[in-house]
């Protein structure tokens, strides 16, 4: 069996800019579709901002995650191979904290910015991305309550693509959140396979994640339809005409979902596979809306 190798801890773990799929992918969705709505008034620099304040709530997230798990006690030197600079004292609890304020602080900012583009009504969007952001871990702790799936679902999968088509076309159209749906359910299935990763260490600490309140077995085939669904939501929503066939590029990365699978498969024995659930998440996630996206812009501006 592989062993765990565990990561270096300083700033570039604690920020995890791998996991920015879960804001960069949604914010591409958005902005194509409100690209194929309004070419002509389409803003590439308010573009870019709607993507470095999308990029700022995922870090944000992540490092308020670390510190929050740390605070309670959930991250220990018995598991520091995720998370190590709290534990190992690489980092000051407090310096942490303070940088994942920064960053909704900076992301507020943006967010006046976005008010005054295209009106007042981005601000509910925006505070409920940075009420997400700011208390998976901390204040309320929703983490534990078992919600944090559903949040990242609506939140990161449905708002943020909504959020986005709003700001640069200043009106709403469920066609961003419908184009942007089977993207929500892989947004989900990294943070199941997370929970699915620390099912026993988060059990014995007492966390109530999803995964942890309805059992391994039924969070594996969950892991699994959470990963499998979008194939077949794309495939409904190009036969309803709101979105171009060639976005069924997003095919191309059934090998890594074979792969996602395979490995799922071996995890409850073997803690390397275990560990892999969610960089095989994740990695999928990035492909397919990658794919997603350029194939949709594809279609619109070619065919």
């Amino acid at each position: 069996m592989e062993e765990v190798r565990p990561v270096k801890a300083g700033w570039y773990n604690a920020f995890r800019p791998w996991t920015l799929h879960g804001a960069v992918v949604p914010v591409l969705i958005g902005g194509a579709v409100a690209y194929h709505h309004m070419p002509d008034s389409f803003n590439p620099a308010i573009f870019i901002l709607i993507l470095i304040g999308g990029c700022l709530l995922q870090s944000a997230a992540n490092l308020l995650n670390t510190y929050g798990d740390f605070e309670k006690g959930i991250d220990t030197e018995e598991n520091h191979t995720r998370s190590p600079e709290l534990v190992t004292g690489a980092l000051r609890p407090r310096s942490v904290l303070y940088a994942g304020v920064a960053c909704l602080g900076i992301t507020a900012l943006l967010g006046l910015i976005f008010i005054w583009y295209s009106g007042p009504e981005i601000l509910i969007i925006g505070l409920a991305g940075m009420a997400a952001a700011g208390l998976y871990t901390v204040g309320v702790a929703y983490k534990y309550r078992g919600l944090g799936q559903i949040s990242v679902f609506v939140m990161m999968g449905l708002l943020m693509p909504l959020g986005t088509y709003f700001v640069l076309t200043y009106q709403f159209s469920p066609d961003p959140a419908i184009v942007g749906l089977p993207n929500a359910f892989f947004i989900a299935a990294v943070l199941c396979g997370n929970e699915m990763r620390d099912f026993r260490t988060d059990l014995e600490a007492g966390i109530g994640t999803l995964c942890g309140r309805i059992g391994y077995e039924r969070g594996l085939k969950l892991y699994w339809a959470e990963n499998t669904l979008p194939y077949a939501i794309l495939v409904i929503v190009v036969a309803a005409g709101l979105a171009p066939w060639t976005a069924l590029a997003a095919f191309a990365s059934l090998g890594l979902w074979y792969k996602l699978i395979r490995n799922s498969r071996k995890a409850e024995d073997d803690r390397r596979a275990a560990f892999m659930m969610v960089p095989a998440a994740f990695k999928l996630n990035w492909v397919f809306g990658a794919l997603l996206t350029a194939g949709y812009l594809i279609g619109i501006i070619f065919l």
